[in-house]
């Protein structure tokens, strides 16, 4: 079930992005009386799922899921369509019209890709509001347990000031991307603030170990499960360990070390049971297990027994506005840095490059509406970023061409532009092949 949960989040966004995607050269098409032959959802390699004609296109379904395409009479793209190119222009044809024309063709799809992200954005801050814990609600710091974030010289209880200069207002899903992107990061150990220098192959280092949070709240050692075969029946489902061995253990880090240092031994501790705090004795094993299940309390328990406040702002229609325009923004930014630090070398970040698997992982195995939206919204992002790289065969590529022309005033012949496409097709295929083949690797060396 949770395999067709994820596949279904997965097409649906896909699916979406790819017909307004489409729709934003369709549109402009029509708009100057250029004939569109076609407006497919995913390829029809020799034959479609579904397809009809409405007047002069024909609208359809193919059955390889890696994108869509509009065909427009009179223009070199992935179909090559030399014969039609050989007859002489028509006017209904995209290579009669103005270059002004034709350029807003093309920046259509691309224009559709970031104004549906930021409508997304702005729709998510009306309708769920943001919230967050605020960082200096974050008393006793992070936890700190991924390994390559305690061999660059983190530690728990760290708390996380400033990233790139900018001051972390709150603790969200976004501060581990920050972090990952970041160059220097700002923290306050002990009192005292002091700056760490990220390495530049930080994500390449990430990559050999399983995916784990960078940063994350500290929590309590609660209680989850007491199996039969466990000697410590003194402990209950629901307890919070508040002290063991005469040591305070507010969080669950705490009671970790404090095991750790009394293997094979009996040691008092005292719970929070039923809001009571209640003594105990508890036999600590070799390991310095103690044989129970420990489970993590949701935000809103953990706020109840005052670890943290968890604050929400609701906006109005006009305040989601600025916003979502805000939070568009910032994502826009993220994923450029995201490129800039996959095509330097140094930071070997294109070992992280993923294809369709990767996407497909990001969406959850359960149904969350915000989550879905969320993840299109960045999707959207990204496909728009992506289309837009001077790329022959790719949004960006025909725009380049097209900017020559209006400046130059020269229109590059058919002939070099087919020869270009050819060449474009070519490098997206090796791409494509790339960051799926990365997608396999990943699969078969893990």
């Amino acid at each position: 079930m949770d395999i067709v949960i994820k596949l279904s989040q997965f097409l649906l966004s896909l699916s979406l992005l790819i017909i307004l995607h489409e729709l934003g050269h369709f549109i402009p098409a029509k708009l100057f009386k250029t004939r569109v032959e076609k407006f497919y959802l995913f390829f029809d390699v020799k034959f479609s799922l579904f397809k009809k004609q409405i007047g002069e296109t024909v609208y359809g379904i193919g059955w390889l899921p890696l994108g869509g395409y509009v065909k427009i009479s009179g223009m070199i793209d992935e179909s090559m369509d030399k014969e039609q190119m050989a007859l002489p222009p028509q006017p209904w044809e995209f290579r009669s019209k103005p270059a002004w024309q034709r350029l807003i063709i093309m920046l259509g799809g691309v224009t559709v890709n970031f104004i549906l992200a930021f409508v997304i954005y702005i729709g998510m801050a009306f309708v769920y509001g943001e919230t967050f814990v605020a960082n200096a609600d974050l008393k006793d710091g992070v936890l700190i347990e991924n390994p390559v974030m305690l061999k660059t010289g983190f530690k728990t209880g760290d708390k996380i000031l400033a990233i790139d200069g900018k001051k972390v207002e709150n603790f969200d899903n976004e501060l581990n991307m920050n972090i990952i992107m970041s160059k220097e990061v700002l923290i306050e150990r002990n009192g005292q603030q002091q700056k760490i220098n990220m390495p530049n192959d930080f994500v390449d280092q990430l990559s050999k170990y399983e995916k784990s949070p960078l940063v994350d709240m500290r929590v309590p050692f609660a209680i989850k499960d007491v199996p039969a075969e466990s000697v410590n029946k003194s402990l209950k489902p629901k307890d919070l360990i508040v002290s063991i061995n005469g040591q305070e253990a507010k969080y669950y880090d705490q009671v970790k070390a404090i095991l750790n240092s009394n293997k094979g031994k009996t040691i008092p501790a005292v719970v929070l049971r039923d809001l009571k705090q209640t003594p105990i004795s508890v036999s600590v094993s070799k390991d310095g297990k103690l044989g129970v299940m420990a489970g993590g309390l949701g935000i809103e328990s953990l706020e109840k027994l005052g670890y943290y406040k968890v604050s929400t702002k609701h906006y109005g229609f006009f305040e989601s506005i600025p916003v979502g325009l805000e939070k568009g923004k910032d994502q826009l930014v993220g994923y450029g840095k995201q490129l800039k630090m996959i095509f330097n070398p140094e930071t070997k970040a294109y070992k992280q490059v993923g294809g369709f698997a990767a996407i497909f992982n990001i969406f959850p195995t359960s149904w969350s509406w915000e989550v879905f939206w969320s993840i299109t919204a960045l999707l959207s992002i990204m496909l728009g970023v992506m289309n837009l790289l001077p790329i022959p065969a790719l949004d960006g590529g025909h725009v380049m061409f097209l900017l020559y022309e209006i400046i130059s005033g020269k229109k590059p012949s058919d002939k070099f532009l087919e020869n270009a496409q050819m060449v474009g097709f070519v490098l997206l295929i090796s791409l494509l092949l790339f960051a799926n083949g990365n997608d396999i690797y990943k699969a078969i060396v893990r």
